[in-house]
């Protein structure tokens, strides 16, 4: 027959297990997890195990790889008046975690507007011929332009391509 106290030991040394197994993270070399306790920026852990306090931590966990992006078609008047719809793709990638997750709510829906926005204006600047043969002067420029604004966020765009005029 269990006694009460042995009940109660069996379910502390669950409940113990329970939370350490909460509180233990394993996280990846290509990752990072940026950790608030009580709502505080206390910093950037990993790679390898992390222990987090239960209930006191939260923590973000941000990939560092290259993300690829489609750019959604856009539609744009060139400088001699032409309706043109051009797509892209974008290659970016994180540099400090906690920039991406401080600075910005969303990097990534807030790097893709940025170029949706920066397709508009850079191409817009040229006229169809530019477009059509001077695409990798155009892809620099997209890529410079859209960098700079990203760079406050944490994020490096190494690559822009226009792939369809």
């Amino acid at each position: 027959m269990i006694t009460f106290a042995g009940s109660l030991l069996v379910f502390l040394v669950f409940l113990f297990i329970v939370i350490l197994a909460n509180a233990i993270r394993v996280v990846r070399e290509y990752e990072r997890l940026v950790v608030f306790r009580l709502g505080r920026l206390i910093g950037e852990r990993g790679p390898g195990l992390v222990l987090l306090w239960p209930i006191i931590d939260r923590a973000v966990k941000v990939g560092l790889r290259t993300v690829t992006m489609d750019v959604p078609p856009q539609d744009i008047i060139t400088k001699d008046n032409v309706t043109v719809k051009v797509n892209a793709v974008i290659y970016f990638r994180v540099v400090s975690s906690q920039e991406a997750v401080m600075t910005v709510e969303n990097f990534l829906y807030a790097t893709s507007q940025i170029a949706q926005t920066t397709l508009r204006s850079i191409l817009g600047q040229a006229e169809l011929d530019e477009l059509l043969s001077e695409r990798e002067k155009q892809n620099q420029a997209l890529q410079q332009v859209i960098d700079r604004q990203t760079e406050p966020w944490g994020v490096k765009v190494t690559a822009v391509e226009v792939k369809n005029v």
